[in-house]
């Protein structure tokens, strides 16, 4: 009789859950995926509303460019396949202010060319954006193993790949994107330079972030977001795995320095040989688990939110009609709006045109989201369940009011589909401070990077975009594949799976 295989129970059905499931069904493990939701992804998710698909995740994804270890744990888990085509998109964004456009284009030259033309007076410091930029693809995501596990020779090679990018950390790696932006003398590119990402983050992330568009490792799955977690979850119950539904997890049991398995909010109780949690680590450490089992730096991420903030977003969605192009994510410049506890002058307008998902009789979605932090999700969490709701009301009539200004073509043309806040992660997802990414990279601030274990605990391994700073999907995905790794270093076993 053949022995009874090993069971690994995964809390959280998101992409790090998903991925941890089916690499641990590859590696010969019985596997078993607890989700709180009635359907898989976390925070890879979407809904419909009269009708239409609104997409609430994937603005890009890293590694879609075929040969990078993050495509091959895409195609490994069914994400992504020769099958699934991504949009044709040849833009990062574009931003407009004063009457006036510049748009991060894939093409690097044009990118270049436009800008220039733009600022003249800014030549020189645009040349060297491009430059570094051009550095900034060497920076792809290892997702082949843990560092830990790491030889001579993969730092060797990893060396060699990206020798011009310790420029990028050197020259950028320290400043805000705000401390960069006033590089330019043109009020454009400095609009354009703090329209993506918050103006904390470290300047770096930002050309990273474009050079993995530019480097074409940066696609967009078409069928949405959700229609990816849904291949995963279909991938993984092919291999044998079995994933339970609206269950939430009330408690990971301790026997001494082992857990013995996994306690549900309904009273059940799951069996584990290994436990890997992949909720927000806010969730994990004081109500799964006792709070002295928190990594220490992940305690002062927590006790520090100026230096570590979080960030989450107010978002509306529209109908309009297809005819409606003007590239399909745009910065543009409003009447100033407060959202939360602070004030704002831009926003962006992004288009879901290119998705046939996203389209229904002659209209498309699209959708803007007014970028939120702590403070913000602070006034959100303050106020009344009355109150919410008015509040959501007269601001989807503000930020309507704004678009229809800013393209009066759609004035009329703008069907209300659906508006959410940080309060709708934190109450889907669990999310800290409704934050749908990890603690943002900040100038001068160690990135958090969590251990696969925790001491004191030997059969438990983290997982999900928590253990990463910024986070994000393909920090998920490689996570949990990393937790089944290191389960089989530990067992003495092959992690090539």
């Amino acid at each position: 009789m053949a022995a009874a295989k090993e069971k690994v129970v995964i809390i959280g059905g998101g992409i790090a859950g998903l991925t941890a499931g089916i690499y641990a069904l590859m590696a010969s493990f019985e596997a078993e995926i607890y989700e709180k939701n009635a359907i898989p992804g976390g925070e890879c998710i979407g809904w419909n509303r009269k009708g239409y698909h609104i997409d609430n995740c994937i603005h890009w994804l890293t590694g879609t460019k075929k040969g990078t270890e993050m495509y091959e744990v895409w195609e490994k888990t069914g994400a992504l396949s020769d099958d699934i085509k991504c949009a044709k998109i040849d833009a990062f964004y574009t931003s407009t202010y004063n009457g006036k456009s510049v748009t991060l284009w894939n093409d690097l030259k044009k990118t270049e060319q436009e800008l220039i033309a733009a600022s003249p007076e800014d030549e020189e410091e645009i040349k060297k954006f491009i430059e570094y930029v051009e550095y900034s693809k060497q920076c792809v995501f290892p997702a082949g193993k843990p560092m830990e596990m790491w030889g001579i020779k993969d730092y060797v090679q990893m060396g060699a790949s990206m020798k011009d990018f310790p420029k990028v950390m050197k020259e950028f790696g320290k400043i805000s994107l705000e401390e960069y932006s006033r590089r330019f003398k043109s009020p454009l590119l400095q609009k354009m330079i703090c329209d993506y990402l918050p103006k904390e983050y470290a300047a770096y992330s930002f050309l990273v972030s474009y050079a993995t568009m530019a480097d074409g490792n940066g696609g967009i799955p078409m069928g949405a977001s959700l229609q990816m977690s849904l291949r995963m979850a279909k991938r993984f119950k092919e291999l044998g795995g079995v994933i339970c539904y609206n269950i939430g997890a009330s408690e990971i049991v301790l026997d001494g320095k082992k857990t013995t398995g996994v306690k549900f909010e309904d009273g059940s109780f799951a069996k584990a040989d290994y436990v890997i949690p992949t909720v927000d680590t806010h969730v994990l450490f004081g109500r799964l688990l006792p709070g002295k089992y928190m990594p220490k730096e992940l305690k002062a991420a927590y006790d520090e939110p100026a230096k570590y903030p979080a960030t989450s977003g107010f978002q509306v969605a529209y109908a309009v009609s297809t005819e409606f192009s003007v590239g399909e994510t745009v910065f543009i410049e409003i009447d100033p709006i407060r959202v939360g506890r602070r004030t704002f002058n831009r926003m962006y307008v992004k288009a879901y045109g290119y998705d046939p998902i996203c389209v229904k009789d002659g209209k498309q979605v699209i959708q803007t989201c007014i970028s939120q932090t702590d403070e913000d999700y602070e006034f959100w969490k303050s106020i009344s369940k009355e109150e919410y709701a008015k509040v959501k009301e007269e601001l989807t009539a503000e930020v309507g009011k704004r678009i229809a200004e800013a393209f009066p073509e759609l004035n009329g043309d703008m069907e209300f589909l659906d508006a959410w806040t940080p309060l709708t992660y934190e109450r889907y997802c669990n999310a800290y401070h409704g934050s749908y990414m990890s603690f943002v990279t900040t100038p001068g601030c160690k990135q958090i990077k969590l251990k696969g274990q925790l001491k004191g605990i030997d059969n438990l391994y983290l997982a999900g975009q928590w253990t990463n700073s910024p986070g994000g999907l393909p920090v998920a995905a490689a996570s949990g594949k990393f937790a089944i790794q290191r389960i089989l270093k530990n067992l003495r076993r092959d992690i090539n799976i």
